[in-house]
């Protein structure tokens, strides 16, 4: 199925799809689109996994465009080659975070990787930083920006998700 049937699919209440740990729904990718900048700028999906959310991001929402990182590409379905970043294992990094003005973190791994994304290009990255998972999780990531004082945290409700998942949004506080 292509992303244009999949986008059709997508209705105003959270669904799960093959291939993304994360439900989606129409006010999922909206509200999101929302938050992040549009063109030129860019924002970088750290373990974008198959792709599938910022695919229908970038679908429905043609302004915003999402570069993926993932440590195989083979995992990869519906981001653009040419818009995948391929790092060098689950601790790797990618330089192009400095220059991005947004990063999202989909259902994690560790919070480390977090924190070393931080640590490493947090003072060069744009303003805004989306953290989406499980509501149980967000407790062992919400110290990697609380230890920061880069950022301002913000849980928003109601924005499409199922109700074990949560959004966190931080944005970075003016100096």
């Amino acid at each position: 199925m292509d992303i244009s049937q999949i986008s059709d699919k997508l209705s105003p209440s959270p669904q799960l799809f093959p291939h993304c740990c994360l439900s989606l729904s129409a006010t999922l990718t909206a509200h999101l689109a929302s938050l992040l900048p549009t063109k030129p700028a860019f924002t970088v999906s750290v373990g974008s996994g198959s792709g599938l959310l910022e695919a229908l991001i970038t679908h429905r929402h043609p302004m915003v465009s999402i570069e993926g990182v993932e440590v195989n590409s083979s995992v990869n379905r519906y981001i653009a080659e040419e818009d995948m970043i391929v790092v060098n294992g689950t601790w790797g990094l990618h330089s192009r975070a400095a220059q991005a003005a947004a990063w999202m973190f989909v259902y994690p791994r560790e919070p480390k990787l977090v924190t070393k994304y931080i640590e490493t290009y947090g003072d060069q990255a744009g303003g805004v930083v989306l953290w989406l998972g499980p509501r149980a999780d967000w407790a062992d990531y919400e110290s990697c920006f609380e230890d920061s004082s880069l950022w301002d945290v913000s849980l928003p409700a109601d924005v499409g998700l199922a109700p074990f998942e949560m959004l966190a949004v931080m944005r970075k506080k003016s100096v």
